[in-house]
């Protein structure tokens, strides 16, 4: 027999999610073969056999979170496969149940444990279910502070505590846990005869909500705001773009440009290249930036290593490469740990001007935007229709005064709107 366990999933992630199985119990599988999907807070990885076999045993259905180095299945070594199962009928703990990681799982199917109440609708770790098996508790009662509204072991603890309490003794309620209030609301809304779909959020959706509240609560976060005349790059990749095309067999984009215009603006102003830790500044010395993607399961960033040592079309590479790689979703998490800074392009979707939330914990975000032609005054008398951007940068103002984050913005403007001094400056 062979447990199949949860992998390491990298820096500071010790659960994830099991998104899918791709094998049936009892099917005959190969080493190599891909068994199941783990969804975690940056990227799905695949869990793959690591000898030939028979799936004996899934002990984990999807959905369920389950912890690093947890088994979450099993493999006969040898065998032939019986008739396919389903997955739902053959698991035995039902998805209300957490299977702690044990040394040997037997063979056969153990009688499952019928729990107190369904709690297959309540998000909560395995060591809170199996806490409220033990305990009789129904999760759907049990409060959480959580603001993602996952019950954790120390909700459930309070949860017992309360119920050992006499009613009398209780002097209220504490405040209802995000999923019941929106259970309530569908549920309102479903006896008022309205059409409602309940969705569950992914692991990486519930995280990227997370961190931009965290993001809004724990930094003093500003926003200011310039336009850039995008005559000159367009004239350049007019101009260019062939030739660049023949030689370096990648487009000329616009991402290349503003990549250097911000590493050379970081140069001039490296507070917007820092972070906090403590009572202490790091004013980092490198230039790992960060590409925000637009990816099915929800935004990512991953990060453009040491691209102040790229020219255009190496960039131009790697940021095609990453984003084909966040589409796939095939990113490694290496790709999307660090960055220094962040560039986010809301205008390939239309947007004219937005205030950009920071990636924590960098203190910078340039936002681009849409071009359009606008009516400019080239001086007292002339008009001309020019092709402009609005560019944002959100900046924390715990570290970067407004003047700075003021003059870093107009740096990165007159970079771009002179091409030519990105070859000295970026």
């Amino acid at each position: 027999m062979a447990e199949i366990k949860v992998p390491e999933l990298g820096e500071s992630i010790t659960e994830g999610t099991l998104h899918k199985w791709h094998v049936k119990q009892g099917e005959a599988v190969k080493q190599g073969d891909v068994l199941a999907e783990l969804e975690t807070d940056k990227v799905n990885l695949e869990i793959s056999a690591e000898e030939d076999g028979v799936l004996e045993q899934i002990l984990r259905p999807d959905g369920e979170n389950v912890q690093v180095g947890e088994v979450i299945g099993v493999i006969r070594a040898g065998g032939s496969a019986s008739a396919p199962v389903e997955a739902a009928a053959a698991v035995a703990p039902q998805p209300t149940e957490a299977s702690a990681p044990s040394a040997a799982v037997p063979a056969a199917v153990p009688t499952p444990v019928v729990p107190a109440a369904d709690n297959s609708d309540t998000y909560a770790t395995p060591h809170a279910r199996k806490l409220a098996r033990e305990q009789g508790i129904d999760l759907r009662e049990v409060q959480t502070r959580d603001p993602l509204g996952r019950i954790k072991q120390e909700d459930v603890q309070a949860q017992a505590r309360l119920n050992s309490v006499p009613a009398s003794a209780v002097a209220a309620p504490r405040p209802a846990a995000v999923p019941q209030a929106a259970s309530s609301a569908s549920e309102a809304a479903a006896q008022a005869g309205k059409p409602v779909e309940v969705r569950k959020m992914s692991r990486r959706r519930q995280t990227i909500a997370k961190r931009l509240v965290e993001a809004q609560q724990s930094a003093a976060m500003l926003t200011t705001f310039n336009e850039v005349d995008m005559t000159a790059i367009m004239d350049v990749r007019k101009r260019r773009k062939d030739k660049f095309k023949e030689k370096h067999d990648v487009n000329l984009g616009f991402m290349s440009f503003f990549t250097k215009a911000v590493i050379g603006a970081l140069k001039a102003y490296p507070l917007l290249n820092a972070e906090i830790a403590g009572d202490e500044l790091l004013v980092k010395k490198y230039y790992d930036i960060g590409i925000a993607v637009s990816a099915k399961e929800g935004l990512v960033v991953p990060v453009v290593r040491d691209a102040d040592r790229l020219g255009f079309a190496d960039i131009e590479k790697q940021i095609i490469d990453l984003a084909g790689k966040a589409r796939a979703n095939t990113l490694a998490i290496s790709d999307l740990q660090g960055g220094t800074f962040t560039i986010t392009n809301g205008g390939v979707f239309g947007s004219l001007l937005s205030t950009p939330i920071l990636n924590a914990p960098q203190v910078g975000i340039l936002g681009m935007h849409k071009i359009q032609l606008r009516p400019v005054a080239i001086d007292q008398e002339r008009m001309e229709n020019r092709p402009m951007m609005y560019i944002a940068l959100s900046y924390d103002h715990r570290i970067v005064d407004g003047a700075e984050a003021v003059s870093f913005l107009v740096k990165v403007k007159e970079l771009l709107e002179d091409p030519e001094s990105l070859l000295l400056e970026g």
